[in-house]
């Protein structure tokens, strides 16, 4: 591993682009790969054995193309799979943690809610950071079938996805949550919806910025930062349709990018 390998960083689907968004603003003279998994997403409904072999085989890839580091910018595949991750590759890999923490420090109510997939909030990532955060403040846990395709699909605020917004997120208002972590990557893009519902008074959370200053402190440990007198690139890869992947990542990337097809070994650990 060199200063002037890329960094590698792979979600489910789409919404690890919100993670991504983060490392550029703090990284912004790194080369970064993106990987959407998004043939098989949503994980949250997968099991962890599949996820495991998804996170495997996509993280090989990221090898193959020499990356000096790995952020799997997935909460449900961070449950999943990032203990089996880390024994397997020697490069820092950058997990995701729903801010469950800085909630608890901040909320006024000692209520807060946490929007995640149901795997998220049964794994033991989260029933650990439940026991250590849970003595003093309340935390509701709301499962949301059915967001993740909504941002894969594009639809980030027609009525489909707004009435699930408000069916998942008035159940934590009416218990006093005032702050809402947002315990999905995929989430923060529907974070102006979600904003709009809860109202003015309510916090709405999520951890990219945290991940992305970890992912600069481990670089800076391990002498890996790249030459910050040089722009950084991005290149993205999908296991769905590259046509249809790209209008949505430069979309969501606010950029016109091209999207290509993740190649076939990288889909090996399904066999």
């Amino acid at each position: 591993m060199s200063p002037a390998d890329p960094i590698g960083v792979f979600d489910s689907g789409v919404g690890g682009l919100s993670v991504l968004h983060e490392i550029r603003r703090a990284l912004p003279a790194e080369d970064l790969l993106y990987v959407a998994d998004s043939g098989y997403a949503p994980y949250g409904d997968k099991s962890q054995q599949f996820i495991e072999d998804r996170s495997i085989a996509i993280s090989e890839f990221l090898v193959s193309r020499n990356v000096k580091a790995i952020v799997v910018a997935c909460n449900t595949a961070t449950g999943a799979a990032v203990t089996t991750l880390r024994s397997r590759f020697l490069m820092p890999i950058i997990a995701m943690e729903p801010a469950v923490k800085p909630a608890a420090e901040s909320t006024k109510s000692g209520v807060i809610g946490v929007l995640a997939t149901s795997r998220t909030l049964a794994s033991d990532n989260f029933v650990k950071l439940f026991a250590r955060y849970g003595e003093d403040v309340e935390i509701l846990g709301q499962a949301c079938p059915g967001l993740v395709e909504q941002v894969e699909a594009g639809d980030l605020s027609g009525g489909k996805t707004r009435l699930l917004l408000a069916q998942y997120v008035l159940p934590l208002l009416e218990r006093s949550a005032d702050t809402i972590v947002l315990g999905c990557t995929h989430y923060p893009f529907l974070a102006p919806l979600i904003q709009e519902i809860s109202g003015p008074g309510v916090a709405v959370i999520d951890s990219a910025a945290a991940v992305a200053r970890q992912l600069r402190r481990r670089l800076e440990v391990g002498d890996l930062l790249a030459d910050e007198s040089r722009v950084g690139a991005e290149c993205f890869w999908t296991s769905g349709v590259p046509d249809k992947a790209k209008p949505l990542v430069s979309q969501l990337w606010k950029t016109n990018v091209e999207v290509y097809a993740l190649p076939a070994s990288a889909e090996h650990k399904l066999e």
